[in-house]
């Protein structure tokens, strides 16, 4: 029995910038969780991750209202939205910090790289330039507000393809969220998994891999022992 060809060689790694650069998504999760709880809203932690982390925010809120309608026969959104952008910007501006390791290995890279983030534009930039990324991957850096449809469809990280002038087999993708892994590999890209955030759990790498990660990297001083295998 012959053995599959080897990949094409990755001429570009596209990364996302929540729960993979800055330690983000664990305080939006402790926010979000909190202000839906207030407003009569509960969800598992667990399952809100999962259907939520790398969402776009209008379709995030939007997601939201319909929940509130369907469990609560009301709209939430009036109620959440002042709260939780007041919360984010608190906790981002004394909060944040990089993902370990994310700055030295970013720096590492000779590979062509972008960001391709849900995040909208001022917000992404904000967290970037806190954490000394910004000037590593300037002007390579895509936001939700740079597409139409953001993750789970592939236009934001075909968009980051295009502008660095390869092709999306060409790629790697760095995510930590299903919906990130969903737009990855709808782009015709390789994918790995990333679980260093401190949101993450065993169960979140798990659904990484089934929704078609190639393979799981649990920091960054994993990633660079890999990259130099590539």
């Amino acid at each position: 029995m012959s053995l599959p060809p080897p990949p094409d060689p990755i001429s570009a790694i596209i990364f996302d910038c929540d729960g993979v650069l800055v330690d983000s998504e664990v305080l939006a999760l402790e926010i979000e969780i909190a202000v839906l709880a207030e407003a009569g809203l509960h969800y598992d932690r667990e399952e809100f991750a999962r259907r939520f982390t790398g969402m776009s925010m209008p379709k995030f809120y939007a997601e939201l209202e319909a929940d509130g309608l369907a469990r609560l026969g009301r709209s939430i959104r009036d109620v959440i939205h002042g709260p939780m952008q007041t919360r984010y910007v608190e906790a981002f501006d004394t909060r944040l910090i990089e993902i370990k390791g994310a700055l030295a290995a970013i720096a590492a890279v000779t590979h062509l790289k972008a960001v391709a983030s849900s995040s909208p534009r001022d917000t992404l930039e904000k967290k970037l330039r806190k954490v000394g990324h910004w000037g590593h991957f300037d002007p390579h850096i895509y936001s939700a507000d740079h597409v139409k449809d953001a993750k789970p469809a592939p236009d934001l990280f075909l968009l980051a393809a295009k502008e660095l002038g390869v092709e999306p087999d060409a790629c790697l993708v760095i995510e930590d969220s299903v919906n990130g892994v969903t737009a990855a590999r709808a782009a015709g890209m390789r994918c790995w998994g990333f679980t260093g955030g401190g949101h993450m759990s065993a169960a979140a790498g798990k659904r990484l891999l089934a929704t078609g990660a190639e393979r799981l990297v649990s920091d960054w001083d994993e990633f660079a022992l890999e990259l130099a295998n590539l």
